[in-house]
């Protein structure tokens, strides 16, 4: 158990991180991700509100749907990541990360208390007493079908359906995740996750997983850790998650940082984040990454033996757009050290969300 983000959280189980990672990519795996913040965000002018603070389509969401999206500031840099789902129920539900919570409910707060002044219909609520419990891995819909109301085969990735887990009622299912496996993410109330869990712990192919598996499972999948990959520094085109801004959204250049972000997407930005397969030792966040000549051209954000490609070096970090094309061959310093380096296109590990094609 460590310290993260003010919560005690299991780095690994009895199997150790390598097992357990094979173990959700072969089966399903179990991710207490309760320190996850979420909110609710009502009133009429709900999307108007969030939109002022995210660069994503919220609007273009159809019902039940949702979208990851950044809270963007005045420097065109990310804030948070974010996902935000579009309820039928009247609000927007949001969940955001435990490292950021008293960042982002401060600026979502004094940016909702602003919003009213101005004669905005809409408010923020915290949600309390609810657990997030993530099942992740190829047989989780087999466990979980039987276990709530309605068939999972019509909740495709992104979409969100309120039902019943186990007889549990007011259980919100998404299927979405963080490991580029199929699988849910449920909100559920918090006196009842424990239950939840040890019936889907009953089933032989289903085991608990922790935070080192977690890392490498999305590092393998190519995505970004907040504070490690992305920070209030890095805009969306350094961090190729240009994808996140919607097509509304940047011809309307309305959201924060915009002038910044949409030339860097016009002129292409100084620096991108891309992936790496790399000789010796792993390169952990900080490593230098250096050019031919020797000198520091970058620096590494992420990095692990990858597990399913028989713990080859896998990392992600910045370097300056011209060396980011993929097979431009770089150096790691690990150690005092120099080891090969090639960037490599990611996903290094294939998604395989489900979209019901």
């Amino acid at each position: 158990m460590v310290p993260f983000a003010g919560w005690s959280m299991p780095v690994q189980y009895n199997d150790g991180v390598a097992a357990s990672h094979l173990h959700v990519r072969e089966h399903a795996g179990i991710f207490d991700v309760s320190h996850m913040v979420q909110t609710k965000i009502h009133g009429k002018d709900r999307v108007k509100f969030i939109e002022s603070l995210v660069v994503g389509d919220i609007a273009g969401l159809k019902d039940n749907q949702g979208m990851l999206t950044l809270f963007t500031n005045d420097k065109g840099g990310i804030k948070d990541d974010l996902i935000v789902t579009n309820t039928v129920d009247g609000y927007l539900y949001v969940v955001s990360n435990a490292g950021c919570a008293e960042k982002d409910l401060k600026h979502m707060m004094e940016s909702v208390a602003g919003f009213r002044a101005a004669g905005g219909d809409a408010a923020v609520e915290l949600i309390e007493d609810r657990a997030l419990v993530a099942v992740q891995g190829p047989e989780v819909i087999s466990v979980l079908q039987a276990a709530v109301d309605g068939d999972l085969s019509t909740l495709t990735f992104m979409m969100s359906v309120v039902t019943s887990v186990f007889g549990v009622p007011d259980c919100r299912v998404t299927r979405c995740g963080y490991t580029g496996e199929d699988g849910v993410e449920m909100s559920v109330p918090a006196n009842k996750a424990v239950e939840i869990c040890e019936r889907l712990l009953s089933s032989p192919n289903v085991s608990m997983a922790g935070l080192g598996a977690r890392d490498s499972l999305r590092l393998e999948a190519g995505l970004c850790l907040y504070g490690n990959d992305i920070d209030e520094d890095t805009t969306p085109i350094e961090a190729s998650l240009a994808w996140t801004i919607g097509k509304r959204r940047r011809q309307l250049a309305d959201f924060p940082g915009a002038g910044i972000i949409l030339k860097q997407l016009k002129e292409k930005p100084q620096r991108r984040r891309v992936g790496f397969l790399s000789a010796g030792p792993p390169a952990r966040g900080g490593t230098a990454i250096l050019g031919e000549d020797g000198q520091k051209v970058g620096e590494v954000t992420s990095g692990c033996p990858a597990p399913c490609l028989k713990s080859q070096n896998v990392s992600m970090g910045y370097v300056p757009t011209a060396l980011a094309t993929k097979g431009t061959k770089l150096r790691f310093e690990v150690r005092k050290k120099s080891f090969e380096a090639v960037v490599t296109k990611m996903p290094f590990v294939s998604h395989r969300y489900y979209t019901g094609k």
